[in-house]
């Protein structure tokens, strides 16, 4: 599906202003990062802190304040309103690493328009890093952000946040997909999806996400030349239901659904 068209102009301005929404909050994360905070569990049963919430307000004061008719969706205050353009919004992506001290966390900053993802920004505070996505291009930190070349699982890194999110069929197509990989690894959040734009892995699998958790990483994965969908190999949506396939080239892509399938 295509990204409705955005004025060149408008497209520059959208951009550059996520990319000063992630500045405006970077210090305001790391204020609490391995601070003593009280955790609160939602009712889904994850964690959320007093520095998930101060940063939201902080990016829904801001939008509110340069784009008062774009809508808001935050993952800790929920939906405003808007008209075609939506911010999406993770203040910070990996509350469970926080809150532990495991500095690869992030935030999650994504705009779309007439719902489909136009731009995404994956900011990860405590090291710096920075993938920034729209059509045709990903940077990181300022360069050219390319995924690699692998076309095989047999050769490919495999990475996911935690097996602990797979259970039942689910927990099945992980097995199948990871272990047909040359290397697996675990942890790091909207990290490992920047590391897959960036060629230092080539595929990610995962499931149970919200709309607040990939939003922001459909445009950094697909401007870096990959492909994201999910387990159908649909593209992602407001509407999806959380499971979220990544990886390096098509053909690999292919190779992932077909064990997904089995």
């Amino acid at each position: 599906m295509g990204v409705p068209a955005v004025a060149a102009d408008d497209a520059h301005t959208y951009v550059s202003f996520a990319a000063e929404l992630a500045d405006l909050v970077r210090p305001v994360v790391l204020s609490y990062f391995r601070t003593p905070l009280d955790v609160i569990s939602k009712p889904d049963s994850s964690p959320v802190t007093i520095a998930d919430r101060t940063v939201e307000l902080r990016l829904r004061e801001r939008i509110a304040e340069r784009f008062p008719e774009h809508g808001i969706i935050g993952e800790e205050i929920g939906r405003r309103p808007g008209g075609a353009f939506t911010w999406i919004i993770d203040p910070i992506d990996g509350t469970k690493s926080f809150i532990t001290g495991f500095p690869l966390f992030g935030t999650l900053i994504a705009l779309t328009h007439e719902e489909q993802p136009f731009c995404g920004l994956i900011d990860i505070p405590f090291i710096a890093e920075r993938w920034v996505g729209r059509p045709g291009r990903t940077l990181f930190n300022g360069g050219l952000a390319r995924t690699s070349a692998c076309e095989s699982i047999a050769q490919a890194r495999f990475y996911t946040t935690s097996p602990d999110m797979f259970t039942g069929r689910e927990a099945e197509a992980f097995e199948r997909v990871s272990r047909a990989a040359r290397v697996r690894r675990f942890g790091g959040d909207c990290y490992i999806y920047g590391l897959l734009a960036s060629g230092h892995c080539d595929i990610v699998l995962e499931t149970g996400l919200q709309p607040h958790d990939y939003m922001a990483l459909i445009p950094v994965v697909q401007g870096a030349g990959g492909c994201i969908t999910d387990w159908a190999g649909r593209p992602l949506t407001l509407r999806s239901e959380g499971r979220v396939l990544a990886a390096a080239t098509p053909r690999l892509h292919a190779e992932a659904l077909a064990l997904i399938r089995e």
